[in-house]
Order: structure tokens, then C-alpha cells, then sequence
């Protein structure tokens, strides 16, 4: 017989045992089933093996739904951020005031691309 054949073979069944223990959690509590019928624990594996998948199956559909739901929230949340500083001028007769300049920023503090919701005028390009 061919070694590297028997090898494959044996590391294919190593990985399989190996899978099917983690599937089932390993779990200890066999001394319920008779030992001469192991179909009651058998079943068990099964079961659980079948009941991990299905559960992933389940929770990969709902994980889909609430993050599609929370990504169309998110288009309509009406809380924003902004970042205000203010500009000294001088105005015609000689008094010094200070203009409130608002940007309209995202989560980050970056700015955004439209204008503040405050009505202010836009704020002179950055140098």
C-alpha cells in the first residue's frame, strides 16, 4: 500500500473526528445511554451537529436583517454634528465683532460636503 495515501487517509479521518468533536462540543454526560447501544448518544451528536448548524444558519439571517435595517435607519437620522468657530472682523465704522462660522461635520469631524443647517453663511476656503 502507498504511504502517502495511508497518511492522507488517516489525517482526512483525524480532521473529521477532530470536527465532528468540536460540533458536538465534547461534551461528558454520556453515562445516561447503555453502552452497548450507542445509538441514543450517536443520536445526540447528530442533533447537536444538526442543531449548531441549523442556530448558524438562523443567526446569519438575522444578523442580515438587523444590519440591513440599521443601515436604512441610518439614512434617515436627523442627528447631526457641528463644529462652530468664530472670525474676527472689523466692520466700516471701526468696531471689532466676531461671526459665527458652523461646519457641518460626520462622526469622524470630518467636514462635509453640504452646508450647516444653521442658515450662516459658508465658511471661507481652509489655506
Amino acid at each position: 500500500m502507498n504511504d502517502s495515501f495511508t497518511m492522507k487517509k488517516i489525517s482526512v479521518i483525524a480532521i473529521f473526528a477532530g470536527l465532528l468533536a468540536v460540533a458536538t462540543g465534547c461534551r461528558t454526560d454520556y453515562g445516561a445511554g447503555n453502552p452497548y447501544q450507542p445509538g441514543p448518544t450517536a443520536g445526540k451528536d447528530v442533533g447537536a451537529g444538526v442543531g449548531t448548524v441549523a442556530g448558524n444558519v438562523a443567526g446569519f439571517g438575522v444578523g442580515t436583517v438587523q444590519g440591513t435595517t440599521h443601515g436604512f435607519a441610518n439614512s434617515f437620522n436627523p442627528q447631526y454634528h457641528m463644529v462652530r468657530y468664530w472670525k474676527t472682523e472689523t466692520t466700516s465704522d471701526g468696531r471689532t465683532v466676531q461671526i459665527p462660522y458652523d461646519i457641518l461635520v460626520d462622526q469622524y469631524g470630518r467636514p462635509a460636503t453640504m452646508p450647516a443647517p444653521t442658515g450662516n453663511s459658508a465658511p471661507p476656503p481652509a489655506k
